[in-house]
């Protein structure tokens, strides 16, 4: 059985009830390097989706983000991000989300990232579109990089890696009205497909920071390609842009 986006939906807004249950509560937190966070909220709606997924769409490969890869026997694949900006979460800024996509024979199909604390609803079906609770979404038709909005993030090695993104933050932020930084790398793509940001960029993430994000901003007309160009965006090692397309060629110029 195949999941709709409603059902891909519902599943993201039952994740976000337990962050919104959990936010602003005392954490069990754990490392899992020196910046990089996890808490039993994390662990909670992790669980929740793969008992979910497994019990009414069984046979699909999971990849999450605290369990990793649970394989299955078909071509399904699903790609959870139980609490995307767990450290914001977890400094009770509220600037977080659950984010699922779902990707059948190698293409991404269905994707929602949900904000509970905000109720928006991000989510896209491929060749259907993509909306915000409900209502169209159209990336920006910004076409000069120096009047867009940026926004970006930095990896969690980002002291002991030369790729660490300072060097196209700095200079980006020169050549732009500026680049902003959130802290969740999934509502920096939906951010774009909404038009709140022009374009996006990181380095070295995992699929399921921005599988869902990335299908949602195609669906509102927005460009994603690796950060060279490539249309394989989810293959290691995963650098992406997102992009309003009148500035796309200029983000791309400047980032290679």
């Amino acid at each position: 059985m195949k999941p709709t986006l409603a059902d891909i939906e519902a599943l993201a807004r039952s994740a976000g009830e337990i962050l919104r249950e959990g936010y602003n509560k005392e954490h069990k937190i754990d490392y899992k390097s020196e910046i990089d966070l996890v808490t039993e909220i994390d662990h909670a709606s992790e669980s929740f989706l793969i008992n979910e997924i497994q019990t009414r769409f069984p046979g699909g490969h999971i990849i999450a983000e605290e369990s990793g890869e649970t394989k299955g026997q078909n071509e399904d694949v699903w790609y959870i991000d139980p609490l995307d900006g767990t450290v914001n979460y977890a400094h009770q800024v509220p600037i977080f989300c659950v984010s699922i996509a779902f990707a059948s024979h190698g293409t991404l199909e269905l994707g929602a990232v949900y904000d509970p604390l905000r109720d928006e609803m991000f989510s896209a079906e491929r060749g259907k579109g993509a909306r915000l609770n409900g209502r169209v979404l159209q990336a920006s038709k910004a076409a000069e990089l120096k009047k867009s909005l940026l926004v970006t993030g930095f990896p969690y090695d980002t002291w002991n890696t030369p790729r660490n993104n300072f060097d196209y933050f700095t200079k980006l932020a020169k050549l732009t009205q500026g680049v902003r930084r959130l802290g969740s790398a999934a509502l920096d793509g939906c951010y774009v497909a909404a038009g709140r940001f022009d374009g996006f960029w990181e380095l070295s993430l995992k699929p399921w920071d921005v599988a869902a994000a990335a299908l949602i901003a195609e669906e509102a007309g927005a460009r994603v390609t690796s950060i060279d160009g490539g249309a394989d965006y989810l293959s290691p090692p995963l650098s992406i842009i997102i992009s309003a397309p009148g500035i796309y060629p200029q983000m791309l110029t400047e980032l290679k």
